[in-house]
């Protein structure tokens, strides 16, 4: 099965030291957290100790003690296995079924520092969204976990020398067309497959299309499945209105009269919540961008949707397969919003997994110069304007008025041409464009901060 490397080079990590807070994996199901966890495992040649407090319930009534080693005990009789704290890992899966256990694993660190124990739950946000009780703040470590990114998707395709080729690229070299098309060969592909690791793991094996709709089908129908989960009757009928609608508005400031102007927009608001809860759809926020963070200046009223995958979107769009795998250029595809999806997605989580995902973007309303600048990122102290064009070309008129607005040191396009770095003029300023193609969203950060240090 493919998986997130990133994260599990960091979880290797993380098993190596001699003192470690426990783990919880944060994540939307289907995104591979109880296959990392079993992988890391392997990796740290432990012996993997796995509770599913869903399928088993009554195991959460072991933790009831308060005492930790009295806890691991009554683990190995019901289990009929030995726990040694160094030689084991304890994994305790769909933890939102007990939420009650995630306060009490601060004891575990300080009893038994020594062991490693990782926490995983899809519906993990709806439990801490209610919790009664203290979270054992700075005695537990977050991980979040999203879809696996285009380098990881060319790695599970065999294609590690294109990943090694982007992780080493300079914005002064040139790439051969012979190779961009390459490169955008197997950026057309991560679009419809995605970064769902099933999805990935039977394009690897089949090289089946028709497989893979199949596998991004049955994961959607469980996305929808867990509604009855968190969700009365009705409101469940008002999630698949709302998770059947929002496909269509990526890359859109969202309105809630568009999804259905005959319901209160609280109604809206609390449907949306939901699905943002269940890491099923991200809003993507308008902030004023006139300092770091960014989050310190965000219109709550002013936002956009993202989905979770880009390979679940176009499947949830029913968008023909024929048609993307024939296309020349990626505008073909829904007026270029699936090129917005694959940058947003990826953009999500370049900040460190230990830190929420959260991205913005810009937006100004005037009459007479409407604008608005798809993402912006801090690097550093900087503030990163970033527009996405599907195609090779594009007018660059929202980068400006934001230039114009902000004078930032330097800005980003995302588009399918070969990279490039321009000086771009405006009629009162001009401004440093960076130009990068669609498969280079990864290296964004590396890119930029260099590109900054040689200013």
């Amino acid at each position: 099965m493919p998986y997130n490397r990133h994260i599990l080079n960091h979880l290797v990590a993380w098993g190596k030291e001699p003192v470690r807070k426990p783990l919880v994996l944060r994540g939307a199901r289907q995104v591979g957290k109880s296959t990392i966890v079993r992988m890391l495992a392997q990796k740290l040649q432990l012996d993997l100790v796995e509770v599913n407090l869903e399928r088993d319930r009554d195991y959460a009534s072991l933790f009831k003690t308060g005492d930790p080693k009295t806890t691991l005990q009554l683990l190995s009789l019901k289990l009929n296995k030995p726990i040694h704290p160094s030689k084991s890992l304890l994994f305790l899966d769909e933890i939102q079924t007990a939420p009650e256990i995630l306060a009490l694993l601060r004891y575990f660190y300080e009893d038994i520092p020594g062991l490693h124990i990782v926490c995983a739950g899809s519906l993990l946000e709806f439990a801490l969204q209610e919790v009664s009780f203290s979270m054992p703040v700075g005695r537990i470590e977050y991980i979040y976990l999203g879809p696996m990114t285009f380098s990881e998707f060319l790695v599970a395709l065999d294609q590690q020398g294109l990943a090694e080729y982007l992780k080493n690229f300079h914005y002064q070299q040139t790439i051969p067309e012979a190779i961009h098309n390459q490169f955008m060969h197997f950026t057309k592909l991560y679009h419809i497959v995605g970064g769902m690791p099933e999805a990935i793991s039977k394009f690897a094996v089949t090289q089946d299309f028709i497989q893979v709709e199949r596998t991004k089908h049955s994961i959607l129908e469980t996305y929808q499945d867990d509604f009855t989960k968190y969700s009365t009757p009705h409101q469940e009928n008002r999630l698949r209105e709302v998770f059947n609608k929002i496909s269509l508005l990526i890359g859109k400031k969202l309105k809630y009269s568009e999804i259905n102007n005959h319901v209160k927009s609280t109604v809206i608001a609390n449907t949306l919540e939901k699905l943002t809860l269940a890491r099923i759809i991200y809003l993507i926020r308008h902030t004023a961008a006139n300092g770091i963070p960014l989050g310190a200046e965000i219109n709550s009223k002013i936002m956009k949707p993202l989905f979770l995958d880009i390979g679940l979107l176009v499947t949830q769009c029913g968008i023909g397969l024929l048609n993307i795998t024939n296309i020349e250029d990626l505008t073909l595809i829904n007026n270029g919003a699936m090129a917005e999806q694959f940058i947003g997605q990826h953009l999500l989580y370049l900040p460190p997994y230990y830190k929420k995902p959260e991205l913005y973007y810009w937006h100004r309303e005037k009459k007479s110069s409407q604008a608005e600048v798809d993402y912006v990122l801090s690097v550093g102290q900087h503030i990163i304007p970033i527009e996405v064009k599907a195609g090779k070309t594009g007018r660059l008129r929202s980068l400006q008025l934001f230039g114009h607005e902000k004078n930032p040191a330097l800005s980003v396009r995302f588009n399918c041409d070969a990279p490039s770095f321009l000086n771009a003029s405006t009629d009162e300023r001009s401004f440093d464009l960076l130009s990068l193609p669609l498969y280079l969203v990864e290296e964004l950060q590396r890119l930029v901060q260099l590109k900054l240090e040689q200013n």
